[in-house]
Formats: C-alpha cells, sequence, structure tokens
C-alpha cells in the first residue's frame, strides 16, 4: 500500500450489540484519543474522518431469539455496508474503527460490492481468536459478533439484513489466522465450506512469516483485493487485555507486527477493520495504543520509526 496521495477513510462504528456486552461502543473514541489520525497523518497519508455512524433500529428486521439485537445491528450492517462501498469507491482505503466483530457483516459486504464492480475477487484475511462462522442456528450464544464470516459468505442467510443477490466472498478465499477457540458446530461449517484455518498450532509449527507469505501469493495469484480484518483477542491478552472475549495463547507483538509489515510490503490491502477493542476492560489505554502501532505498521511504519515508550 503506497502513501502517495492516498487517503485513508475512518469510519467510527459504535457497536456493541452484537457482543452480547457493554463497552465496545467507546472502541472508535479510544482509538481516536490514542492518535489513530496523527499515525497516518505522520507516514503521508491524508486521512479523512467521516465521523461515527448512528443509524436508528431497523424496524423492518424482526427480533429473532438466537440472533440477538437483530434491528440493532442489521442496522449498522446496512450503514456501515453503504459508507464503505462509498469510501472505496471514492479511491479511499476505508479504516472501520469499532465496535465489535458483527461490523464485519457490513464493511467486508461493501468491499465485496465494490470488488465485483472492479472486476476482482475480494480475499479476506481473518485476525481473531475465533472463527466466527455460526448461524443462528449453531450459536451458543446467540450473539451475532461469532455470525460475519458465515453472513458475508452466504452462509447465514437469517434475516434479510441485506439484498440476498448482493456479492458474497467465496469462502475458500477467507484466511483465518490464529484461530484457537472453536464452537463444535462451527468446525463442521468451517470444514464444510473449505475455510483457509491456521491455528496457533499451525503458527507455531511453520512460523507466522511462512504463513502470511503463502497467504499473499494466493490474493497475488488471483489478483484480488485484500481485506483484513483485526480483532483486539488475536493478540495474546498480556499484550492487549482490553477485550471481552480474552483466549490465552494468542499472536505475540512481534508476530503481529510482522503481519502488518508483511501487509504493507505486499501492497495488497484494500480495507482494514479494528475491532473488538473495550476501553472499560483495558488497561490505561494500552490495547488501544497496541491497535494503533499495529494498523500503523500496516501503513508502512518501520521498526526503526517507532519511538521506544518509557516505562
Amino acid at each position: 500500500m503506497s502513501n502517495e496521495n492516498k487517503t485513508v477513510s475512518l469510519i467510527g462504528v459504535p457497536l456493541e450489540e452484537g457482543s452480547g456486552r457493554g463497552g465496545c461502543a467507546m472502541g472508535p473514541a479510544a482509538l481516536r484519543i490514542a492518535g489513530i489520525a496523527q499515525a497516518l497523518l505522520d507516514l503521508g497519508y491524508h486521512v479523512e474522518d467521516r465521523g461515527d455512524l448512528r443509524p436508528a433500529p431497523a424496524r423492518d428486521l424482526a427480533q429473532m431469539e438466537r440472533a440477538r439485537n437483530l434491528d440493532v445491528v442489521g442496522a449498522f450492517t446496512r450503514a456501515i455496508e453503504a459508507e464503505t462501498y462509498k469510501a472505496a469507491s471514492e479511491g479511499a482505503v476505508p479504516l472501520l474503527l469499532g465496535g465489535d466483530h458483527s461490523l464485519s457483516m457490513g464493511s467486508v459486504s461493501g468491499m465485496a460490492r465494490y470488488a465485483q464492480e472492479v472486476g476482482r475477487p475480494l480475499f479476506v484475511l481473518w485476525l481473531d481468536a475465533h472463527s466466527d462462522f455460526n448461524a443462528p442456528e449453531t450459536s451458543p450464544s446467540g450473539n451475532i459478533h461469532g455470525m460475519p464470516v458465515a453472513f458475508f459468505c452466504g452462509k447465514a442467510e437469517f434475516a434479510p439484513i441485506l439484498p440476498a443477490g448482493r456479492p458474497l466472498v467465496d469462502p475458500r478465499n477467507v484466511y483465518q489466522v490464529g484461530i484457537r477457540s472453536v464452537d463444535d458446530e462451527e468446525r463442521k461449517l468451517i470444514t464444510q465450506n473449505c475455510v483457509n484455518v491456521f491455528d496457533m498450532r499451525a503458527i507455531d509449527e511453520d512460523g507466522m512469516g511462512s504463513i502470511i507469505k503463502r497467504i499473499l501469493a494466493d490474493v497475488r495469484a488471483a489478483g484480488a483485493l485484500l481485506h483484513v480484518s483485526l480483532d483486539v483477542d488475536f493478540l495474546d491478552p498480556d499484550v492487549a487485555p482490553g477485550v471481552g472475549t480474552t483466549v490465552p495463547g494468542g499472536a505475540t507483538f512481534r508476530e503481529a507486527h510482522l503481519i502488518m509489515e508483511l501487509l504493507h510490503d505486499s501492497g495488497l490491502v484494500s480495507s482494514l477493520d479494528l475491532v473488538e477493542l473495550n476501553p472499560f476492560l483495558d488497561d490505561r489505554g494500552r490495547s488501544a495504543r497496541v491497535m494503533v502501532d499495529l494498523a500503523a505498521s500496516l501503513f508502512g511504519k518501520r521498526i526503526l520509526d517507532r519511538p521506544t515508550r518509557g516505562h
């Protein structure tokens, strides 16, 4: 991704209703306070902050027992899809500031519409502890933030949130890295739909750099756009504690930065989600600063450029 004359559009998504607990709605504000805009400006990008989306609940979406807060999440999905598509169509890089991971139902769908318009496939790099490939009938909790991948792949059409004929992502073009918590039924769906999953054992055995390079080679060979979705819980809780779904044994600080640096070097990334930041659970803004630091690496900041922080 070159920063020359490039615009990054910040799209705030104060959505927490997909997660089942409060706090993620404060994520966009925390990322802004942690300096996301200034970090990109320092790298030479033009930064356009489009503010926070605040749609009214969708009255046409009936409540479902196994898809909690569907009217709110559905309304956000529609607004996010439209705003992401608009930003990409205008030549910007959409950067979604979340908000829980259900926001990817809208961001990935918006990028899929844009990708179809420009005649290219869309690949998704899902950096997360969870696969998020549930549907209401398989979800243990009914929380929609566990369903976005199945949704944008067309495997969870449980409500008319977006048009049924919209562009979808081929599950074989989804690459999930860092996975370490998968529900039993979800595991079957992932296998049936040929989602590419690199769990923490694969990372331990093959190394993070090797796996990411393999994924990027596939994206490049397909001539695809690449959407990156980064969940705070992809990281080990010792690195970033500010998330409501902590799972031990996650990626280290250096592994995460290596991914971002390789993504920048590839020039393939077209859009980015930063999700599941819960400032209420954070340690004095630590996780927000880590997420901003990682985003800066993806947009071109190098280790030698990164100042050492005092303790």
